[in-house]
């Protein structure tokens, strides 16, 4: 009875053993230093970061893939480089938990590759450029089994399957200067296609976890063509560059990408392809978007199971419209916590005195753009009539020539009093 106990106990074990899905985390496009025009996003982005720890940490993932765009760019300050190895150290767990970071299109591939040998020890693998070469390593809780140029095969302990990674930095025309031939725009396709297919065939089978993870403008082949983020770094020049979904090998299960912002799976529920977007809005063609990261579950040879996790931090970007100097105070007093993009719809030019009380009511206007609004009864192509002017009071005269020129618009008293001034200073 006793030794039929403990061969339950042993089965039990080894079939849940066996059963166990692989977790990763995927998120990209960290853009860490980045400034929304003049303002600094360093601290809302430190707490981002921490959010993303306390997810991986929460939801006990296995590995973390961040694919691309590290810093925003290729020179980053020191707050942002702090950042970013104080969050890769402990999303590594202490060396415990696989780190694979890709540089993206705003990233220096030297900047990335230099620390590696160092970030390595702690199972952080940092590669710079496309199909590098990762030095194999073997720890307690991991070790890579096998390592080519773009490709890396990693056994973690806890696992009796591998996970195989075909890994791509961003790719273009001078990146792979010395591998590409002829035509550019079909080479680069090309090429990446022959070299994922060639990686796939020869290592990833169906007796483990097969991923790709890349930093590139990719689109479905027979579908509507993607917009890049406002304000983004663009990769793509006309169709230069593009790479279509259908260069990725039928083995991969999971396509970890970089650069759109936006959350987005571009491929199938069954093998998703799958744009992570970025921590923060960091443009307002953003606004209002949620942000997110992956969750992946994944064994051999079955349908990954992807699902999403907002991130909550930061502050929201808001683009508002107002008629009125007063109403648009009223709303800015009741959102403080905001970074704005303010448009107002004026009958007359915006007051200096206007403009300081905003900047007064808010410290989180980013953009303050005053729109006039057209008398739609006024004639631009009319002539100006001289009767009736007094030539003695010209200011009438000046008003009248301003509406002409701006569309009926009136000088505010702010206009008059500076051309008065202009008038009535004796010249030299």
């Amino acid at each position: 009875r006793v030794a039929f106990s403990i061969f339950a106990l042993i089965t039990t074990f080894v079939s849940q053993y066996k059963q166990k899905k692989m977790k990763l985390i995927h998120t990209a496009d960290w853009h860490l230093g980045k400034k929304l025009d003049r303002f600094s996003r360093i601290e809302e982005q430190r707490a981002v970061m921490g959010e993303i720890v306390q997810i991986a940490n929460a939801q006990k993932v296995d590995v973390v893939i961040i694919a691309g765009d590290l810093f925003d760019n290729f020179t980053p300050n020191t707050d942002a480089i702090e950042l970013f190895y104080k969050t890769v150290k402990q999303l590594s767990l202490g060396g415990r938990r696989p780190v694979i970071a890709i540089s993206g299109n705003h990233d220096a591939p030297k900047l990335i590759d230099a620390p590696d040998p160092l970030a390595r020890e702690c199972g952080i693998f940092l590669i710079g450029q496309p199909f590098a070469l990762v030095t194999p390593i073997e720890t307690q809780d991991f070790k890579i089994t096998h390592s080519s140029a773009g490709f890396i095969e990693l056994q973690l302990a806890s696992f009796p399957y591998p996970l195989r990674i075909i890994h791509t930095a961003y790719a273009n025309e001078p990146r792979l200067r010395e591998e590409l031939e002829g035509d550019k725009q079909l080479a680069i396709n090309q090429f990446l296609s022959d070299k994922w297919q060639a990686f796939a065939q020869e290592y990833c089978d169906s007796k483990g976890v097969n991923i790709l993870t890349a930093h590139l403008f990719m689109n479905p082949k027979n579908g509507e063509l993607l917009e890049e983020p406002e304000g983004e770094r663009p990769i793509r020049i006309g169709n230069a560059d593009m790479i279509y979904t259908n260069a990725i090998p039928p083995q991969m299960q999971y396509t970890a990408l970089g650069h759109l912002h936006g959350f987005k799976n571009i491929g199938s529920e069954e093998k998703p392809i799958v744009y992570a977007s970025s921590p923060l809005c960091y443009s307002f063609s953003e606004a209002g978007e949620q942000k997110y990261v992956a969750i992946i579950e994944a064994e051999p040879n079955k349908a990954v199971h992807l699902s999403k996790i907002p991130l909550t931090q930061g502050k929201p970007l808001v683009r508002k419209q107002f008629a009125s100097i007063e109403a648009a105070t009223s709303w800015l007093k009741e959102n403080p916590n905001t970074w704005v993009e303010l448009t107002l719809e004026l009958k007359e030019y915006l007051r200096a005195e206007d403009r300081k009380r905003l900047y007064n009511t808010h410290e989180g206007i980013v953009f303050l753009i005053p729109k006039l609004l057209l008398d739609t009864e006024h004639n631009p192509s009319a002539e100006l009539s001289l009767q009736d002017i007094n030539f003695e009071n010209i200011t009438p005269l000046f008003e009248n020539y301003f509406k002409y020129k701006n569309g009926g618009i009136a000088p505010n008293q702010e206009i008059l009093n500076l051309f008065n001034e202009a008038i009535n200073t004796p010249i030299d």
